[in-house]
């Protein structure tokens, strides 16, 4: 089987225990104003003009973002990093874009890494159909799931879709006793308020595992790529938030019980 991505991480250290193998799958659902990954949106692969300046001469040249391969090819690919997984207790972390978009695919790698003894993690939305996040929790070790906005309304205007489904997706993920951890990509003027913060706590609050939450401060690393994919930017003016807000979220967070961390 095949499926497509549009990059491969290695020696990731911030997308699940020890060092891992990140790879990025392409297609989400989702079109967050601060997406550091525009380029995940597209199921499939696209092209675009590449600009270089070299010795004093304009190069250019067409890119490709995306491309297909096997699960053989990336199990094997896998394979590689194995005792780096070993020697720090990681191992290969699915991301995108959104991989239960590429619920077929997800599900033959995960079969894969099972059967190798592979740690698995699966980086996801929480915006995908139950029955199908149910039977890729059969297979994955540690689900990382954000939560970006309490408020439907809100969240529809953000990020193009309503809450509902993920807030359900993780009561699914509690019931099941599976882990996971909560991140919080926190956006200055659009989650940090206190609404926002205590209805959060009050939905954590309920659920039967205490989860770990990280909190995923906006930056503006990935900006650049709007312009070079011809995308609009909807961030512009919005500040980075500083380190003093940041701690004061934390505090919030460890203050109601939750072990939290700043970076994943």
């Amino acid at each position: 089987m095949k499926g497509v991505i549009f990059d491969i991480k290695h020696y990731a250290l911030h997308d699940g225990p020890g060092i891992r193998q990140t790879v990025f799958l392409k297609g989400c659902p989702l079109a967050c104003w601060w997406c550091h990954n525009p380029e995940s949106r597209s199921r499939k692969p696209f092209s675009y003009e590449k600009e270089e300046k070299i010795d004093g001469k304009i190069i250019r040249e067409t890119e490709i973002v995306g491309y297909e391969i096997s699960t053989e090819k990336l199990l094997a690919g896998i394979e590689r990093d194995r005792l780096f997984f070993e020697e720090s207790g990681g191992g290969v972390t699915f991301s995108g874009g959104e991989p239960l978009l590429q619920f077929k695919f997800l599900k033959e790698i995960l079969q894969g890494c099972q059967l190798r003894g592979i740690h698995t993690c699966v980086d996801t939305t929480a915006f995908a159909e139950p029955e199908k996040l149910r039977i890729i929790a059969g297979l994955t070790d540690l689900f990382l799931v954000d939560i970006k906005q309490m408020d439907d309304t809100k969240h529809l205007k953000y990020t193009g879709v309503g809450n509902k489904i993920i807030l359900d997706n993780i009561r699914l993920l509690d019931e099941t006793g599976k882990k996971f951890i909560i991140r919080f990509p926190m956006i200055p003027a659009m989650n940090v308020d206190e609404s926002n913060l205590l209805k959060m706590m009050a939905f954590l609050s309920e659920l039967r595992q205490k989860p770990e939450i990280s909190i995923l401060p906006y930056h503006k690393i990935g900006s650049h790529k709007y312009t070079r994919f011809g995308m609009e930017y909807k961030m512009n003016g919005v500040a980075e938030p500083t380190a003093e807000a940041v701690n004061k979220v934390k505090q919030f967070f460890e203050k109601g019980g939750f072990k939290t961390n700043v970076g994943g």
